[in-house]
């Protein structure tokens, strides 16, 4: 018995037929549904019901300033490092736009069947990820409350455009690498926190984020066996353009390099924690019997992820020297 809802009512046609009248957006959709059903009932047979308010420390909060005069904050009410500050604030502001992903994928994929039930059941599954963390930060007085509701009013009213709304496949293959990317940046967000409690809390998160990847990549799997060209050639405009979700949000670039020099996520982590694990999973390099427009694609990737591999060593380079300069500043301190 499926645990998804009933299929579309339109036959699937087959894969000869789809090959002759080309694969259009539709098509794909309806021709990967038993895979979605599929990765669907393995998902909720895997994931494990969590309460977000289990790991929020509620204890330590109390009332600001304000209409209830309560006590203003200030920073050194918080416990939480500055780096893992920076990270928890940009981390929740990317949750937040939350409203925007649910209606972008609900176009994209549709709210039918399987495909329907992924999508509500995603949109479920993330919410409470904002929702804990901002309770985490007020709880424990991490953030000042009126900055970072300031800037998720600038952020949300900003709104949200995925840069592969144009394409099925585009999207796919953007997921799969974008939950990764999620999941090691709450991750080490939670490392670099200096409190256990929300290493705690964000290892859950990056738990779920981990199973909506696996879901994401099992499905550009099963599209790069029935399309190998087109998906080839959007997992190669993917990781060749890829951006995080959250990049309009304010201040953005200047937070995303103190994260990158913290080792929260930069360019190496990007390349070998990220699009490495994935690729390599799913033998993208490795794939024959493709047409010229999946065999340039193929040839793009691998010249573009070489030229990465080479700016992240560069990093790296930088990011020791600059850290090593810092140290010894301190030490002299």
């Amino acid at each position: 018995m499926t645990i998804a809802p009933e299929q579309r009512t339109a036959a699937a046609p087959s894969a000869a037929s789809l090959s002759t009248a080309g694969w259009t957006d539709a098509r794909l959709i309806m021709a990967l549904e038993e895979v979605v059903e599929v990765e669907l009932n393995r998902h909720l047979k895997v994931a494990k019901e969590w309460m977000p308010h289990e790991y929020v420390p509620w204890s330590l909060g109390r009332d600001f300033d304000g209409v209830l005069g309560g006590e203003a904050w200030s920073l050194e009410q918080s416990k939480v490092t500055p780096l893992g500050r920076i990270a928890l604030v940009v981390n929740l502001l990317t949750e937040d736009n939350l409203p925007s992903y649910h209606h972008e994928i609900a176009t994209m994929f549709g709210r039918e069947g399987a495909w329907g039930t992924w999508v509500h059941r995603w949109t479920a599954e993330e919410g409470r990820h904002g929702i804990a963390i901002r309770d985490y930060l007020l709880a424990t007085r991490a953030v000042d409350p009126v900055e970072l509701e300031r800037a998720r009013m600038t952020h949300m009213a900003e709104g949200f455009e995925s840069d592969n709304a144009h394409s099925m496949l585009h999207s796919v293959a953007y997921v799969a690498f974008q939950e990764l990317a999620t999941r090691i940046s709450h991750r080490n967000t939670g490392h670099f926190s200096g409190d256990p409690i929300c290493d705690q809390l964000l290892a859950k998160i990056a738990n779920d984020e981990n199973l909506h990847m696996v879901f994401y990549r099992n499905l550009l799997k099963a599209a790069l066996e029935i399309a190998p060209d087109q998906a080839m050639r959007a997992v190669a405009d993917v990781v060749i353009d890829f951006r995080m979700p959250g990049h309009g949000m304010p201040g953005f670039e200047r937070s995303a390099a103190q994260l990158a020099i913290g080792g929260v996520y930069n360019l190496r982590i990007h390349h070998d924690d990220v699009l490495q694990p994935v690729l390599r999973h799913l033998k993208v390099m490795e794939i024959g019997g493709l047409g010229p427009a999946g065999l340039q694609a193929q040839q793009e990737l691998g010249v573009f992820l070489d030229a990465l591999d080479a700016q992240a060593t560069k990093f790296d380079e930088r990011q020791a020297a600059l850290l090593a300069r810092r140290a010894a500043n301190a030490a002299k301190k």
